[in-house]
């Protein structure tokens, strides 16, 4: 069995796993490590459950995303039914500060605008809108203020960065760190994507952190 054969039967299995992932709906394409995802989802919910999960699996280098967001009848709705339902449910998100985030909306797909303090606070509104009912697509615009950055010296924010990775499961040699004007860099190996993604989300953890590279390889 070939490695590419490997990865997609072991994609096609994750899928199957997830209960939020329609299987069936879904083709799996693996060229060197690549995953190409194709067919359609009945809502961005979905689509994004299936990224999560391929990105779960050992041997996923990067994943090209054709999922087609598929709505059915009942769950369609305008624009407008759709800002204020975003609108309401940020409202009531209380990692979102108050009026910090605006919102648009244009032929299902919601864009994200304004400024925040956080990350957290940023990844938090995203969350809150993607499986809301008629949503395609969420764009995110929101920026970090740039006043964070004098909350810490480079070489603080990359030794905090490197305690809290060493705290989890990397290896100190495996992932290393560098800052400057509060844009963190990330480079080294991860075992999965998913791990590459929570080094990325560790980074933005750090106070003074506000922009992150990452060039975290897998393999």
């Amino acid at each position: 069995m070939t490695f590419d054969h490997t990865v997609k039967t072991e994609v096609l299995a994750e899928l199957a796993w997830d209960p939020m992932v329609r299987e069936d709906q879904i083709g799996v394409t693996v060229r060197d490590g690549l995953v190409t995802l194709s067919g359609h989802a009945d809502s961005y919910w979905q689509k994004r459950a299936a990224e999560t999960a391929t990105a779960r699996v050992k041997g996923v280098r990067a994943i090209v995303e054709e999922i087609e967001v598929r709505l059915p009848v009942h769950v369609q709705r305008s624009d407008e039914e759709i800002a204020a339902a975003a609108v309401n449910r940020l409202d009531w998100d209380g990692a979102v500060p108050t009026g910090a985030v605006r919102v648009q909306v244009e032929d299902g797909v919601i864009t994200l605008k304004g400024t925040v303090d956080h990350q957290y606070q940023r990844a938090a509104a995203v969350h809150a809108v993607q499986p809301l009912w008629g949503v395609r697509g969420v764009a995110d615009q929101i920026l970090i203020r740039e006043a964070q950055r004098k909350r810490a010296d480079a070489q603080q924010i990359s030794d905090d960065i490197r305690k809290a990775l060493n705290r989890g499961w990397f290896a100190a040699d495996t992932v290393h760190v560098e800052t400057k004007d509060g844009t963190v860099t990330l480079s080294g190996r991860a075992t999965t994507l998913r791990d590459r993604t929570l080094a990325v989300s560790t980074a933005w953890a750090a106070p003074g952190t506000v922009a992150v590279e990452n060039h975290i390889r897998i393999g």
